[in-house]
C-alpha cells in the first residue's frame, strides 16, 4: 500500500504508542489532580496485539514509533515489546519518552532489545521544585537515569522541559548548561492546554519568543537550523555548537506539518492530541479482523482527517482548559497521560 494522505496532504508517518495510562509522578501540567479513573486492565493491549497493530501502521507508511505513557517504564517487561517492534523492518526510528525514575534499572535491557533513542523529561534541577511540581520525590533517580541513558545511547538522548512561568522558568539557562555539559539536546516546551491540564491558564505559558530572548541574554544569537521537516521542535544552534529545540505548540502550532497519530494502551487510535473521538482498534484486533482489513479501515479514517487542534485552540478568544474535570472523569481517554504526549 502507498502511504495515505489526509485532507490537508499530511502523510501518516509517525505513531506514538501509549503502553499504560499509569504514572508514578503527578506533574502539575499533566496530572494536577489527586484521583484519576484508570483504564480497565483487561482492556489493555497485550504486547502481541500492539506489535500486530504496529505492523498494520508500518504497511501504511509509518516509519517512526515512539513509546509513551503515562510512564511507559511502569509496563512490566517493556523491553520485550521493544524487541518485537525493533524486528519490524519498516521502522527506521524506535524511541521512548520517560520521566526517568526507573530508567537506570532498565536502560541496558531496553538498549539491548533495540531501542534506538530516548527522551527524558527534566523540568528542574532543584529537588524542592521537583517535589512541588511532581508531588513526589526522586530527582536523584531521574538524574541517574539520564546518566545511564547517556552511556547506552550516546548522542541520541534528549531532555524535555515543560516551562511554566513562576515554577521553573528561572532555570532555563541552568538546564541548557546541564544539557550542553553532557552532550544532550534540550527541548523547551510551551505549557499546553491539552486534556488533563485542568489548571492551565495562558499567563503560565512562556512563549517561544521569550525563551529565545532569555537564552540570547547570555549567548549570542541562536541560529535557526533548517532541518525541522515534520518534527515538533524548532531547533537552534548557539555559537559554541550547542543545539536546543523549542516546541511552541501553544503559541505557534505546527498542525500543517503534523504526521502523528496516537494509540492508547487500550487500543484507541486518535488523529490529534486534541481530538475528542478516537477509533477503537482493539475491537478490530480481538474481533478477528485481518491486518489487511484493519489497514483498510485505518487508511479510510486517515484520508478523511482534517484535524488541526492546536491551531483551532489558538483562534479561540476566551482560552482556558480544554475540558473540565467532570468531563475527564467521564472519559479518561481525554487525559494527556492516557493518549501520550
Amino acid at each position: 500500500m502507498t502511504a495515505p494522505l489526509d485532507t490537508l496532504g499530511r502523510p501518516l508517518g509517525n505513531l506514538r504508542i501509549s503502553v499504560t495510562d499509569r504514572c508514578n509522578l503527578r506533574c502539575a501540567y499533566c496530572m494536577p489532580e489527586e484521583e484519576y479513573r484508570w483504564l480497565p486492565k483487561e482492556h489493555l493491549l497485550r504486547f502481541e496485539e500492539i506489535a500486530r497493530l504496529a505492523r498494520v501502521f508500518a504497511s501504511l507508511g509509518v516509519t517512526k514509533v515512539r513509546l509513551t505513557g503515562g510512564e511507559p517504564l511502569l509496563r512490566h517487561e517493556l523491553h520485550e515489546l521493544v524487541r518485537q517492534l525493533a524486528a519490524i523492518e519498516a521502522f527506521d526510528d524506535l524511541a521512548l519518552t520517560t520521566n526517568g525514575l526507573l530508567l537506570a534499572e532498565q536502560a541496558d535491557a531496553l538498549a539491548d532489545s533495540g531501542l534506538k533513542r530516548i527522551t527524558v523529561s527534566l523540568d528542574t534541577l532543584r529537588a524542592d521544585t521537583f517535589e512541588a511540581l511532581t508531588r513526589r520525590s526522586g530527582l536523584e533517580r531521574v538524574l541517574a537515569g539520564i546518566d545511564a541513558a547517556s552511556r547506552r545511547w550516546p548522542g541520541r538522548v534528549k531532555l524535555d522541559t515543560v516551562v511554566m512561568r513562576g515554577t521553573n522558568d528561572g532555570e532555563v539557562l541552568a538546564l541548557l548548561d546541564f544539557a550542553r555539559e553532557r552532550g544532550l539536546e534540550l527541548r523547551l516546551i510551551e505549557y499546553m492546554d491539552v486534556g488533563g491540564a485542568t489548571k492551565w491558564n495562558p499567563q503560565a505559558v512562556v512563549p517561544r519568543e521569550e525563551l529565545l530572548a532569555l537564552i540570547e541574554t547570555r549567548h549570542a544569537r541562536a541560529e535557526p537550523l533548517p532541518d525541522r521537516e515534520r518534527a515538533p521542535a524548532e531547533r537552534f544552534r548557539l555559537a559554541d555548537g550547542t543545539v536546543f529545540g523549542i516546541i511552541a505548540s501553544t503559541t505557534a502550532p505546527f498542525c500543517g506539518a503534523c504526521d502523528r497519530a496516537r494509540l492508547t494502551a487500550d487500543g484507541t487510535w486518535y488523529l490529534c492530541l486534541y481530538a475528542r473521538i478516537g477509533l477503537d482498534l482493539r475491537e478490530l484486533v480481538r474481533g478477528g479482523k485481518s491486518e489487511a482489513e484493519i489497514a483498510a479501515r485505518v487508511r479510510d479514517v486517515w484520508t478523511r482527517r482534517a484535524d488541526r487542534g492546536a491551531e483551532v485552540r489558538l483562534e479561540e478568544l476566551a482560552r482556558g482548559p480544554l475540558v473540565g474535570l467532570e468531563t475527564l472523569r467521564r472519559d479518561p481517554h481525554l487525559e494527556m497521560h492516557t493518549r501520550g504526549g
